[in-house]
């Protein structure tokens, strides 16, 4: 049963993830300075699954874990460890704004891949969405090059990266969505992916490497606490009372806020042809989310 929020309480909570998610990127990059890209993803994730233990463990009966299992593990794989992961690594390549603008083409893959594999409608502003998401990519990485040292092939791959690992993710969890609780599910990936970081960053990088002082644990338990855990209950929330469309329309903003916090707090390098390039992205996302006219003869004039 859907709960409706007022639209009052719908902006604020969309206003918070947009602000949330948006501040993430720079704070992640600059708690990079700090810990290890693997072991950082590994421990913000878990930690975050830890968190949100206390709030799915009241709905233990809707787990049914010996037969949902396998959605788990798979959404674990492509939404944490390939996502989280190759953002932790690609944020040491890149900008932290123009990472999360290309991380935020999955809008505009996830409309391709709806189309491919759920029977999802394509149209014309949806593909001409698609050609301006990728020619903004390619102007961010072409152009950006050679008016600043930061950016590189390689953190451009990993951002194209993560945002397939999402989109693949989402699209995937949309086929499963009736199968499993939406709570349980976002616990659940977040801890066997956070364990399997953890465990993975143990391996092959050194707790020696990271600094803990208090600039660094307080970006780690944002991160964690707000970013992570908060974040995706507020996303959750949203969805269970029917704003989850409204809430994607507003996705668009999030490396807005990223490029500007990053910017402001980490004087990274904004350009005109990083701004051209970003603005393709934006007006790509709106194309692949904005609703068709219903009919010619409901058209205004």
């Amino acid at each position: 049963m859907q709960q409706q929020l007022s639209k009052a309480n719908t902006a604020l909570l969309i206003l918070f993830l947009v602000l949330v998610w948006g501040i993430n990127w720079p704070l992640s990059k600059f708690a990079l300075a700090y810990m290890p890209p693997v072991l950082f993803s590994g421990v913000r994730t878990l930690l975050g699954g830890i968190l949100l233990l206390m709030f799915a463990l009241p709905r233990y009966k809707k787990l049914n874990f010996s037969r949902t299992w396998p959605v788990y593990v798979i959404s674990a794989i492509v939404n944490i460890i390939l996502y989280y992961g190759l953002q932790s690594i690609g944020l040491n390549y890149l900008p932290s704004g123009l990472f999360s603008a290309i991380v935020f083409l999955q809008p505009v893959l996830v409309g391709l891949f709806s189309w491919m594999w759920l029977g999802e409608s394509m149209n014309g502003m949806k593909v001409t969405g698609l050609l301006l998401g990728f020619a903004g990519v390619g102007m961010i990485s072409t152009g950006a090059g050679g008016s600043s040292g930061h950016i590189s092939v390689e953190g451009v791959l990993l951002a194209l990266g993560s945002a397939l690992s999402w989109a693949l993710g989402t699209v995937y969890v949309k086929r499963k969505s009736g199968s499993v609780d939406p709570i349980w599910l976002v616990t659940l990936q977040l801890l066997i992916g956070g364990v399997l970081m953890t465990a993975t960053g143990s391996g092959v990088e050194s707790w020696g490497d990271v600094h803990w002082n208090a600039a660094f644990i307080g970006s780690l338990l944002f991160i964690s606490i707000f970013v992570i855990a908060i974040g995706w209950l507020v996303f959750y929330k949203l969805m269970d009372s029917g704003e989850a469309g409204k809430m994607a329309s507003y996705t668009f903003l999030i490396p807005v806020v990223a490029i500007l916090a990053g910017t402001l707090f980490l004087h990274e390098p904004l350009t005109l042809t990083l701004v051209a390039g970003l603005a393709c992205i934006l007006v790509s996302i709106y194309f692949v989310n904005r609703k068709p006219s219903k009919r010619p003869s409901e058209a205004v004039g």
